[in-house]
């Protein structure tokens, strides 16, 4: 990135530290995933400043991932302090998640721009149209399933989510409000995810993009780490500040604002890659 001439070195550092902010609200205030902001604007960055090439979005999405341990860590942390956390579903659903991390970054590894944007795409859009529609008490069953149910969701959780670059809070939350918890316990148990998925997540994308072409200058395999580190401090200090306001805002109209945002920023990515 040293070798990009100063007023584009400038505006990448300035889209970073924007989003840097805005990720870390983000994934206190509403439990999806500062990815869902993170991964676009490196994305774009990328992209407008002509750095890197064929593998951009790859790198945007193991870049986001990084800077998610740190940032679930600290929102986990905050939503304890309010009691908010089920240690019992954080303790024996985290190793199916962080394992579904594993997988997604593997299969992410082996998938072209084009097929990884239109599942970040479509992923993000069914996020948002969900924030935006489905009522927060909506329920399919009276409690999270065990066993094998377990196992198998909790894999998904990880893999979507590692393709996404988003922590756990996005499909995590989503399943336990499903599944009869309080959108509060959800929201705070499901940020928990986002360590393990982060963790497993990011040393897949960092083995299987080692060597690949096109990637941003500074990369370790897909992870940008001039990027990380800045994004990672900037989201990691401002985590608790949306947990915060998570449990004193009347959050109906912000969660529909965002959607909309959501299904606009998934359209806009596709659009992009292809």
């Amino acid at each position: 990135m040293t070798s990009l001439p100063l007023p584009e070195l400038l505006t990448l550092l300035a889209a970073l530290v924007a989003a840097g902010l805005a990720g870390g609200l983000v994934a206190g205030l509403f439990g999806v995933g500062g990815g869902t902001v993170i991964v676009p604007a490196l994305f774009y960055a990328f992209e407008v400043l002509g750095v890197g090439g064929e593998g951009n979005l790859h790198t945007a999405i193991g870049t986001s991932l990084l800077t998610i341990v740190a940032t679930s860590w600290r929102s986990l942390k905050a939503h304890r302090e309010h009691g908010a956390v089920d240690e019992v579903v954080l303790k024996t659903w985290t190793p199916w998640v962080g394992f579904g991390g594993l997988v997604g970054a593997a299969v992410a590894g082996f998938t072209s721009m084009e097929g990884l944007a239109i599942v970040y795409g479509v992923c993000l859009a069914a996020i948002g149209l969900q924030l935006g529609l489905m009522p927060e008490r909506f329920t399919l069953r009276s409690d999270l399933p065990t066993g094998w149910g377990r196992r198998v969701v909790g894999t998904g959780i990880g893999g979507l989510s590692a393709m996404m670059g988003i922590g756990g809070g996005s499909f995590g939350g989503l399943t336990m409000t499903l599944c009869g918890r309080p959108i509060h316990q959800a929201v705070a148990t499901a940020s928990g995810f986002g360590v393990a998925i982060g963790a497993a997540a990011m040393a897949g994308f960092m083995v299987f993009g080692w060597g690949a072409d096109g990637r941003p200058p500074f990369s370790i395999g897909y992870v940008n780490v001039p990027a990380a580190l800045i994004m990672g401090v900037l989201t990691t200090a401002v985590a608790p500040w949306g947990a915060k306001l998570a449990h004193s805002l009347d959050r109906r109209v912000l969660r529909k604002a965002f959607a909309v945002y959501l299904v606009a920023t998934a359209l806009s990515v596709v659009v992009k890659a292809l």
